[in-house]
């Protein structure tokens, strides 16, 4: 018994093959089977009572609703009203499905294996001990039968005779055990039993991913080697629950490795003869035999039969059972004590991965940092002094504003800190030593610093050549070249080492800096913490030279210090009780480096645990270690050089509101205080496994975009949902006759009384669920009819409370939303009518108040109600389609009509309409998924059908879209069908299609110079299935496409002039005889309408339509306006103009009025405009505002508030606010409120209220729908719907619209109740990025648009696209204005560079003189990073020898994903990573040189990767522009936006 796990890879459960079959499969192969055991007959005779039963079952004769205690170690199984039985024949014959003639087989669920004392035990002690099973027994396939769908519960029965492994070609592994009745798919163990069964499961899943990795039939690779097999396998298996907490996935395969050898080379016997047997494989022998290797390692003794075992702590005992004379009964009692001495140290060694930390003081050690005492460590410090500089320093807080308030620990920025000090707050200088170097829960201390900030060279300290701690990178020199700056406080600082370098760096809110030398008056200072550092690399070495490190303990390395001779770097003193002093004192700077040492024994050497005893002795305080990679920022810096002159202050300023929007969000914060209260308590006491579960997690959510996240599946009208009828018939009975028939013939009623209530077409009910913990449903009752059997049902349209919508905590407790879902319900299942208002509110800002007012007056009344326990009345304003992404308006006209239409219904039928296919007659056209495709029609088809014929497809990399292949267009020439529409499917239609090439199909030398719009003819003919068919597109005339000047291309529309042949690769111009049926120009046609120029029909009215008139252009307002790109692709769209704009920093402001010379730019902070202007319109009492706002707003220039807009002149507010996300203020208390009301999106929904727009569209970073656990996002829906718009929201890749970088940005529109919802424009270029979605409930998401990897209309676009025809330019170049010095190549190089004739901005930041010879030394070839760096010395021009490579990336490797694209050169035939405000080599995107010229990108270049066209000027100084640009939305997804707004906004215009 044991090894049943050969079995056919299709053996496993699978609901559409027979089980029966599967079996006797398995039984056939069974191998090692114990003799004791009989095995599994049909046949068998053996008489259930001769079988050995558990005592504990055997006592028990009674299950049901109770507890029964199996095990005297307290343990549990909590059994649940389910029925229960005694025997197991009877439980399966209860269970027994409709057609079983053969063995039986079941589904096992919530069960526990244990002993005959009812201990429970790990599944491997099957091996050698009886096991029996207690669990509920459920059919094997879903019963329609409630009551057997239910299952039986049975105790105690089996013993478990045998088991298997399954599930191999479905990719999760299956378990399956067999008693002498029947065979058992075991699902699920008890919560109870879980951690008994984890291991077993783990070895099941390792044997299950070691044969997708090897089986070509399931992908993989037969010949790896075992490092690429054990890697693979360690990815695959890395979500597991079980191996959360740092468990070793790589160590736990290797020791299974015997136990995988066997299963998978029983599957050879049923394996497909093309198929390479398992027993054959080199890489599986090599797993097998390095398990071998490991088992000799830490062999087990055989236990001998006289001992007593124990399994666990908690286990119990199992007594081995021997003689009396005591002697063991021969070969085969001592081969049974051998398996059972090596699952007893399996299930061992399985426990100790399993422990979070060891049991000694290294554990405590992370989980509390022990604080130095400064009375300890005052002796070794200078007298006090005070900081003191002749510098104008700038605050750190407006050095790296990035307008965030959430960051990421390892994305802050990095720089390096030359001629710096470090002082408290009252500017005395003090040791770095005071201060933690881990994060933790309460700091007594705070430290700040000033200094000279430069770029990060990755330079550190040379224990051979910096004898006064000087950094080798160059900052010896007396004058440094960078900014005097004053730091915010130090959360935290590190050291890290290797051979002779280095370094400390020091963390901020806002950045990390690495320490150079520090200045004159804080070298003292110094001393004792590289002094430290010192001594602690020398121990580290004295203990890697001992062959044991484990005989060293602590007094024995004081010693050894102390016998140090006065020339060693690490000298203290000859006197052991001083260095031991000195070592205990300054200890956390020691236990630092000893616990990020990578070696396991130094790590946890006797050593390392004496010292910090021996600090616990001290007295030294104990601190929480808080491990978190998500922090949060102050509002202002807390440096007391803040208060000094010369400085740069930065104030931030609360949020001027309405009073609207400031009740919602206060009162949030309010109402959620103590329940989050509580989460946080919580949380902060979470152990190391936990915590590190939770950075886990964080950093999954980085990658949360591969994941395939099911759809929520939403209840169509014809499902009915599991309802609690409530009384009979005889209570129900219609109020008044027959109105009329439905379509089916169905009476028609007007009003029902049920249980005395009347009920009536148009009001809401309560339908209650058979679940108990369910709330009610809210139906709204469209109609009310008869079944023709006399039922008396109502039609009901679902209404889904706030909190389940993606509102969540965040929507109004009364507001309930209409959704797309209705069901039929009898009369009696409805339980008591209920109060729902239908909302329809005058809209616009002339009734703001009167709402407002209104509003008031509801809320008073709800609260008055709710204190005198009354019923709840509830409100409907919006319709929500969360398949939509969206909430729209109320179909007021199309609600509670009684008339047996319902609306729900007929937007059911058409999305079932669109999902049909319809062939016409004559198998001349067809309709697939809405969309009607007739012979001669263009067509695109899925690149995966031609795949096979294009080199290199597939082998993309992350961040390059090389492989990505866009539609192939394709001529429909025949339709190959059944005849008749009737007999047509879409699975059984192909059409024949002519082939056409795209460019890049040729060559990329050919794809760069071709226009991505011209394809060309072929004589290829396929037959493809209709389901791979994708759209429709047009192919014309080259002088019939559009030249409109668009900044990206949304048509799909395609030229032809060229015939390719693609067996010789010839390219010719298109035969005269070649006729080809181009695409007919309709100008009815929404493409043809928006064309203009060279077209021979109409020119003049599709000229006229193209563009909208000044008077039909919506007004719009630009707030946190930036340069203007959001503004830019919007007004080319032809729908905005943006009249005003807002924005804060003056050369953003200079440049948007450079760029928009008709716009009124507000250099000002927004807050104030807001005050100005309700303060102008005498509105003051309703706005709430700081005094300071007061102050300035009426310090405002005349003619600046002359040219304010008023409420009505505008139509149209856009922006992007700084969102800050605060998602580490979980207590909301008033602090916390006082701290949101600094977020700008406060101020810019006020602009929303106040002004009310037509429209609204807010611009964000992608994280903005999860800030603050997703606080801030569902308040701003939140408070838009309370304004009264209708909303849409979705993340979009601006790579799939035109621009070449990869930058994902969320986006929230808002239409008024009178206006068109815009709709998501269609990605229309390649893009390797998965579906963006937005969390709306634990089950459901929404993605705005589809993926493109697989295909889009146009290929994506390339760096050399971008800028391959801008001229070479040298590091630091700062000529403002250059010509081309040549033609453009690229369609994307002619559309950006215009009319342009002087190239602007083509400027480089200049990089210090190490970085640019690291820059010449990184290969010119895709990829290349500083890991293409040779490890060497180089010598700068002041005669210093320095590291080539930057020494603290291979040392911090990998924390950090080996620092990939750090130093790093973009690829020519790869995109843009996204655009930041600073590039630099070492910064967060460190993939900053030009792929051949040894340089940093240009403004330009970064300016055409955004997608901005030439003539776009820029304002400021080159870190100023750089800026503006990386804060900037490219303006062709701002274009793409646009054009969905004009559609919207034509599509109301536009005659019905």
């Amino acid at each position: 018994m044991g090894s049943l796990a050969a079995l056919d890879t299709d053996a496993g459960y699978k609901k559409d093959k027979s089980k029966q079959d599967s079996v006797s499969k398995r039984k056939a192969s069974v191998t090692d089977k114990k003799e004791k055991k009989q095995p599994v007959s049909e046949t068998s005779e053996e008489p259930t009572a001769a079988r050995k039963r558990p005592k504990r079952a055997a006592a028990c004769s009674a299950f049901k609703e109770k507890s029964v205690h199996l095990s005297k170690n307290s343990l549990v199984i909590e059994t649940k009203k389910d029925h229960c039985v005694e025997e197991e024949d009877v439980a399966i014959r209860l269970t027994a499905g409709l057609q079983e003639s053969q063995r039986p087989c079941r589904r096992l669920t919530d069960f526990v294996f244990h002993n005959s004392e009812g201990m429970p035990q790990p599944f491997g002690m099957s091996e050698v001990d009886d096991l029996f099973i207690s669990g509920l027994i459920l059919p094997l396939e879903d019963s329609l039968d409630k009551e057997k769908a239910k299952g039986i519960r049975c105790e105690g029965f089996g013993r478990i005779e045998e088991w298997a492994i399954s599930g191999y070609e479905d990719g999760t592994p299956v378990i399956w055990i067999s008693t002498e009745t029947a065979d058992y798919d075991c699902i699920k163990p008890s919560g109870s039993y879980k951690k008994f069964y984890d291991h077993f499961f783990a070895k099941a899943t390792a044997c299950v991913e070691v044969y997708k990795k090897l089986s070509k039939s399931s992908g993989g690779n037969p010949d790896l080697s075992l490092d690429e097999l054990l890697a693979g396998v360690v990815r695959a298996m890395n979500g597991l629950k079980c191996f959360s907490g740092g468990v070793s996935i790589r160590d736990f395969v290797v020791t299974q490795g015997e136990f995988i050898y066997k299963q998978l080379i029983g599957l050879d016997d049923t394996s497909k003869k093309t198929d390479q047997l398992f027993v054959e494989l080199p890489v599986l022998a090599s797993l097998r035999d390095e398990s071998g290797k490991q088992e000799m390692l830490a062999q087990p003794e055989p236990i001998s039969s006289g001992k007593a075992l124990r399994i666990g702590p908690k286990a119990g005992i199992v007594e081995d059972k021997i003689d009396q004379s005591g002697l063991t009964n021969g070969p085969a009692q001592e081969e049974d004590d051998l398996k059972l001495a090596k699952l007893l140290h399996e299930e061992e060694y399985w426990r100790s991965l399993k422990q979070k930390k060891s049991r000694n003081t290294s554990s405590s050690l992370s989980k509390f940092y022990i604080k130095i005492n400064e009375d300890e460590i005052a002796s070794d410090y200078p007298l006090p002094a005070y900081y003191r500089t002749s510098y104008e320093e700038t605050d750190e807080y407006i050095v790296f504003d990035s307008g965030f308030d959430t960051y990421h620990v390892d994305e802050l920025p990095r720089s390096m800190l030359h001629n710096w000090a470090l002082y408290n707050s009252d500017s005395r200088l003090i040791s770095l030593e005071l201060l933690p170097m881990k994060p933790c829960a309460d700091i007594d201390v705070t430290i700040f610093g000033s200094g000279v900030m430069t770029a990060d060279d990755g330079s550190g300290y040379n224990f051979d050549t910096d004898a006064n701690h000087s950094s080798s990178g160059g900052s010896g020199s007396a004058e440094i070249d960078g900014m005097p700056i004053y730091l915010s406080a130090i959360k935290e600082w590190m050291i890290e080492f290797g051979s002779s370098m280095i370094f400390i760096s020091i963390r901020t809110d806002m950045a990390w800096y690495r320490l150079g030398k520090p200045s004159k008056q804080y070298a003292p200072w110094y001393e004792p913490v590289i002094k430290t550092a010192r001594l602690a690399v020398s121990i580290i070495t004295l203990l890697k030279e001992q062959s044991r490190v484990a005989r060293l303990s602590f007094g024995d390395v004081i010693k050894k210090v102390s016998d140090f001779n006065k020339g060693h770097p690490a000298y203290i003193s000859s006197n052991i009780d001083v260095v031991e002093r000195y070592v205990v004192v300054h200890g956390q700077i020691i236990l630092q480096q000893f616990s990020e040492f990578p070696d396991v024994s130094i790590k946890n050497c006797a050593f390392a645990i004496g010292l910090s005893k021996k600090m616990e002795e001290r007295h030294h305080t104990k601190w929480v270690i808080k491990r978190k990679k998500l922090m949060q920022r102050h509002e202002q810096n807390l440096n007391p050089r803040a208060s000094m002159a010369p400085s740069v202050k930065r104030k931030a300023m609360q949020a001027t509101t309405t009073r609207l929007i400031n009740r919602i969000w206060g009162e949030y914060y309010s109402n959620y205080s103590p329940e989050l209260s509580n989460e946080v308590v919580d949380c902060d006491v979470k152990d190391d496994e936990e915590a590190n579960e939770q950075e886990e997690n964080e950093e999954d959510d980085a990658l949360e975009e591969n994941l395939d996240v099911p759809e929520k599946t939403y209840t169509p009208s014809s499902t009915r949902r599991h309802i609690k009828s409530c009384s009979d018939s005889k209570d129900i009975n219609w109020d008044g006759e027959s109105i009329g028939k439905t379509a089916h013939g169905e009476l028609l009623f007007k009003r029902a009384r049920v249980h005395g209530n009347e009920i009536a077409a148009g009001d809401s009910v309560l339908v209650e669920h058979v679940e108990p913990d369910e709330l009610p449903s809210i139906y709204f009752v469209e109609y009310m009819f008869e079944k023709l059997d006399g039922s008396k049902m109502i039609h009901g349209r679902m209404m889904q409370r706030g909190n389940d919508t993606v509102l969540g905590n965040a929507a109004n407790e009364r507001e309930v939303f209409l959704i797309n879902e209705c069901m039929d319900l009898q009369l009696g299942d409805i339980r008591e009518s209920i109060d729902v208002n239908i909302r329809m509110m005058p809209w616009g800002h002339q009734h703001r108040k009167a709402n407002a007012d209104a509003d008031k007056l509801d809320r008073s009344k709800a609260e008055d109600r709710k204190r005198k326990g009354l019923p709840t009345e509830f409100y409907c304003k919006s319709f929500y389609r969360p398949e939509r992404g969206a909430f729209f308006t109320l179909p007021f006209d199309k609600m509670g009509l009684g008339n047996g239409v319902c609306y729900s219904c007929e937007l059911q039928r058409t999305d079932q309409e669109k999902e049909s296919f319809k062939l016409d007659m004559s198998n001349s056209s067809f309709v697939y998924l809405g969309t009607e495709y007739s012979v001669d029609d263009f067509v695109y088809v899925s690149p995966d059908h031609f795949a096979a014929e294009r080199e290199g497809s597939g082998t993309f990399k992350a961040g390059r879209n090389v492989g990505l292949m866009a539609y192939v267009v394709c001529q429909l020439l025949e339709i190959v069908g059944p005849k008749g529409s009737k007999q047509a499917k879409v699975d059984s239609t192909n059409v024949k299609v002519r082939r056409f090439f795209r460019p890049e199909d040729i060559s990329s030398d050919k794809a760069y110079s071709s226009d991505i719009r011209e394809i060309y003819y072929s004589e290829e003919i396929h037959a493809v299935p209709v389901e791979i068919i994708k759209g429709k597109c047009e192919v014309r005339k080259k002088y019939d496409i559009s030249s409109e000047d668009a900044p990206a291309i949304f048509d799909h529309i395609f030229f032809c002039e060229y015939l390719y042949d693609p067996l010789n690769g010839s390219l010719k111009k298109l035969p005269a005889q070649i006729k080809l049926r181009f695409s007919k120009i309709k100008l009815d046609d929404a493409t043809s309408r928006k064309r203009k120029g060279k077209g021979k029909e109409g020119e003049d009215e599709v000229e006229e339509l193209n563009e909208a008139s000044p008077q039909n252009r919506l007004a719009t307002l630009d707030i946190f306006a930036g340069c203007g790109g959001l503004s830019e692709g919007l007004q080319h769209s032809g729908i905005t103009d943006t009249n005003w704009a807002i924005e804060y920093e003056e050369p953003a402001g200079d440049a948007f009025r450079l760029n928009h010379p008709k716009t009124k730019v507000f250099i000002h902070n927004c807050n104030v405009i807001l005050r100005a202007v309700m303060q102008k319109c005498g509105d003051s009492d309703d706005c709430i505002s700081t005094p300071e706002a007061s102050e300035l707003a009426a310090a405002m220039d005349e003619n600046e508030l002359n040219s304010l807009p008023l409420p009505g002149q505008v139509d149209f507010i856009n922006g992007g606010p700084p969102c800050q996300g605060f998602s580490g203020m979980n207590r909301f208390n008033q602090s916390t409120w006082s701290k949101v009301q600094c977020e700008m999106i406060l101020a810019f929904l006020s602009f929303a209220d106040y002004y009310r727009p037509k429209f609204f569209l807010l611009e964000n970073v992608r994280n903005f729908v999860s800030f603050n656990q997703k606080q801030t996002f569902r308040l701003t829906v939140a408070s838009l719907l309370e304004m009264g718009y209708q909303v849409r929201f979705g993340i979009l890749e601006a790579g799939a619209f035109g621009v070449p970088q990869s930058r994902k940005r969320a986006f929230i529109w808002a239409a008024s109740p009178e206006e068109v919802l815009p709709e998501w424009p269609e990605p229309m270029h390649v893009f390797a990025v998965p579906e963006l979605k937005i969390t709306l409930s634990e089950t459901s998401h929404y993605a705005a648009v589809r993926s493109t990897a697989s295909g889009a209309p146009f290929r994506s676009l390339t760096v050399r696209d971008t800028i391959g025809d801008l001229p070479a330019v040298g590091n630091g170049a700062s000529k403002n204005c250059i010509e081309y010095q040549g033609d453009p190549v690229s369609w994307f190089q002619k559309k950006i560079r215009g009319s342009s004739i002087i190239l602007s901005d083509h400027i480089s930041k200049e990089m210090n003189e190490l970085n640019l010879i690291r820059c010449q030394r990184i290969p010119k070839h895709p990829g290349a990073d500083w890991r293409d760096l040779q490890d060497e010395k180089v010598k700068l021009s002041n005669g210093q020898l320095v590291d080539l490579i930057p020494w603290c990336l291979p040392n911090t490797a990998k924390r950090h994903n080996q620092w990939k694209g750090l130093f790093g050169r973009l690829d020519w035939d790869g995109n843009f990573p996204t655009s930041i405000t600073d590039p630099q080599p070492m910064g967060k995107v460190g993939m900053c040189f030009h792929p051949e010229q040894d340089r940093i990108v240009t403004v330009r270049e970064c300016a055409r990767s955004q997608g901005f066209p030439d003539s776009y000027q820029f304002a400021g100084n080159i870190l100023q522009k750089h800026r503006q640009i990386g804060n900037a939305v490219p303006p062709p997804l701002a274009f793409a936006l646009g054009r969905k707004l004009t559609e919207a906004v034509e599509s109301k215009r536009r005659p019905t």
